[in-house]
């Protein structure tokens, strides 16, 4: 999806997707991270602060409305106002029966040029998560989460069958032409990656559009892309780049279990060797 300033009219456009999914077959539906907004954490600004709202809120009681009435699941990325000063970047999960299955805090938080996302997130303290649905056991991890293959294998871990990764990524318009085909394969490459290592499916749920918040700055050119893939990492769906799209793909439990007997990866964990993964770093003349 493409997103403007109005935050209800892009609720407004969000449920429309929704609708237009149910209509053709989806019993889980996930939106983009930050969906009610643009991309705001192009600068620091406080005043922004007022975008946030509670769990649960407002966008919380619209889309469980939603997804009682088409009886599906929903992923609702939003900027959560958990206390004054403690705000996070979180996925609502809404069962079809309206309720909210659980909730997902950002867990890990970048600050790089445009994507000051420090300033107005406290990192996540909820953990990484599998959560029961109707449809069936599901994890969600969010945008920068998605380099961090601990992340996913803790997840995958609790029994999720799908990992979903709303996500708010695309290009400084300077370094599209030198940089661009990089980074994007990079985000598939390391998503693919994930399925295969844990025998589950991801999907990778984008924006696009070029969005320019603060007046005399590149903005970001957001590459969409978004895909789905499946535990050998076969890419079932695949949106463009520049164009709004709704994907459908089938979440095939036998065929997650056959790949699983034949490439058991979590079977053969050494966890019996793996006690340094806590560690930040490690050298001989770190303390130990």
């Amino acid at each position: 999806m493409a997103f403007g300033t109005d935050s209800e009219a892009n609720l407004q456009r969000a449920i429309g997707k929704i609708e237009e999914a149910a209509q053709n077959g989806a019993q889980l539906v996930c939106l983009p991270e930050l969906f009610r907004s643009q991309y705001f954490c192009q600068s620091e600004n406080a005043d922004l602060f007022n975008l946030a709202e509670p769990v649960p809120g407002p966008t919380t009681k619209a889309l469980g409305e939603v997804a009682k009435k088409l009886r599906l699941v929903i992923v609702a990325p939003l900027f959560e106002r958990r206390a004054p000063g403690i705000y996070h970047n979180s996925a609502a999960i809404i069962e079809a029966d309206g309720t909210i299955a659980g909730l997902y805090r950002k867990m890990h938080i970048p600050d790089d040029p445009s994507y000051y996302e420090k300033f107005y997130f406290t990192p996540g303290d909820l953990g990484f998560k599998a959560f029961d649905t109707t449809v069936g056991k599901i994890s969600t991890l969010i945008c920068w989460d998605q380099w961090y293959p601990e992340g996913a294998r803790l997840s995958a871990l609790q029994g999720a069958s799908i990992l979903f990764y709303p996500t708010a990524i695309g290009w400084h318009p300077h370094e599209k032409k030198q940089y661009g085909k990089a980074q994007r394969e990079a985000w598939q490459t390391v998503q693919r990656g994930h399925a295969i290592a844990n025998g589950i499916y991801v999907a990778a749920v984008n924006r696009i559009g070029h969005e320019q918040p603060v007046a005399g700055t590149a903005g970001i050119e957001f590459w969409g892309s978004s895909f789905i893939a499946d535990p050998q990492g076969v890419i079932l769906a695949e949106a463009s780049t520049d164009k709004e799209e709704t994907l459908i793909a089938e979440v095939d439990l036998t065929h997650l279990e056959e790949i699983r007997r034949n490439w058991p990866f979590l079977r053969d964990r050494r966890i019996d060797a793996y006690g340094d993964i806590t560690q930040r770093f490690l050298d001989d003349t770190s303390p130990r």
